[in-house]
């Protein structure tokens, strides 16, 4: 529910903002790459305006997901040993099991054979 929320609420208003700045701004937007000779540039790159804000709203989308899963690493590395710990302890905890049940049976064989 609050993710449908967040959608109509911030989503979406803003994914019609960025559709009506693409369709507006068609025109070619000159990206010179060259400080020193921003007159006639080594490098430089012609693009519509929009792939310029599409661009960096990829940018910003990947490198908010890479600081995210950074911030996140220490979670991950305790899950992980976490994990090894419960298998460490499901292993032993079998082990026992096995053990008790070798040795009821082997007190109930000696309990019959006694009889």
């Amino acid at each position: 529910m609050l993710r449908r929320i967040f959608w109509f609420v911030l989503a979406f208003p803003a994914a019609v903002i960025l559709i009506t700045l693409a369709v507006i701004n068609r025109h070619g937007v000159r990206l010179v790459l060259d400080p020193f000779r921003p007159e006639e540039p080594v490098i430089s790159l012609v693009l519509p305006f929009y792939a310029y804000l599409f661009g960096m709203l990829l940018v910003g989308v990947v490198v908010g997901g890479l600081f995210t899963w950074a911030a996140q690493a220490r979670w991950r590395r305790m899950a992980r040993q976490r994990t090894a710990e419960v298998r460490r302890w499901q292993a032993e905890a079998d082990r026992l099991s096995h053990e008790r049940d070798s040795q009821v049976a082997a007190a109930r064989q000696l309990v019959s054979a006694n009889r």
